[in-house]
């Protein structure tokens, strides 16, 4: 009897694809564009969303879907920054979100009254880079309490990214951190990143990361397919120098 292999992850990967196809379709079709902010676990992502979400507050009307292993506590953290909806979704244990999940997301969502939407995916450098999730743009942060090499050992993530936040750089005296080798191992990955450096904690560049928030909300989702431009990642840009209510889930 012959043998029939059936490529179980093809399929999966497909169906997230025509998912998150549909997500961009009605993101699009009210203006709004997404951002995608991944990390490894612990680097602060939530900290940044919670310092963009105060400082934005009545300037941008940005709606957040939070992913997590196994609680809603960033969602109920970002929740109180915010009139606008902050959506948890727990995984259950997977180490990414996916377009389904997103989808499901988006009919809690009034587009017609937000400017940006913002996905926290689940802090995890190798998973989420393979699922697109209908964004407009891939930001990973980049903890200065990592080593300087982890796009060389992530660079999947970091080649289908668009912006790179250093985070964390209030920690930079006390560290054996090199930021320029750090920035060069990336950049020898994808050349055309554009980074922040940041401290969510003393807000140390902070207004360059705000900056850039304002001018993406405010901007119409480009009708080019979002995994066409991440892998393409975006036009050389120099580095930035940054010296980044709601419903109960």
């Amino acid at each position: 009897m012959p043998v029939r292999t059936i490529d179980v992850r093809e399929r999966v990967m497909e169906m997230n694809d025509r998912l998150a196809a549909e997500v961009r379709r009605r993101l699009r079709a009210h203006g709004v564009p997404a951002l995608n902010l991944m990390s490894s676990p612990g680097s602060g992502k939530t900290l940044l969303l919670e310092r963009t979400l105060a400082a934005l507050a009545g300037d941008v009307r940005i709606a957040v879907v939070v992913g997590d292993l196994q609680t809603d506590n960033d969602a109920a953290r970002l929740a109180r920054h915010t009139d606008d909806l902050v959506q948890a979704v727990v995984t259950g244990g997977a180490c990414h979100l996916d377009a389904r999940q997103i989808l499901a997301a988006l009919d809690a969502i009034d587009l017609a009254r937000t400017d940006l939407l913002v996905i926290e995916n689940v802090g995890n450098l190798v998973c989420p880079a393979s699922w697109d999730l209908g964004e407009d743009a891939r930001v990973v942060l980049f903890a200065t309490t990592e080593g300087e090499d982890k796009p060389s050992k992530y660079p999947k993530m970091f080649r289908l990214a668009h912006y790179v936040v250093m985070s964390k750089i209030d920690l930079l005296p006390y560290l054996p951190f090199d930021v320029e080798r750090a920035v060069a191992l990336a950049r020898g990955v994808n050349p055309a990143l554009e980074f922040f450096r940041t401290s969510a904690l003393t807000g140390e560049g902070m207004d360059a990361w705000l900056d850039f928030v304002r001018g993406f909300a405010r901007r119409a989702a480009a009708p080019a397919g979002a995994r066409e431009r991440v892998a393409a990642g975006p036009s050389p840009a120099p580095e930035v120098g940054i010296s980044a209510r709601s419903a109960t889930p």
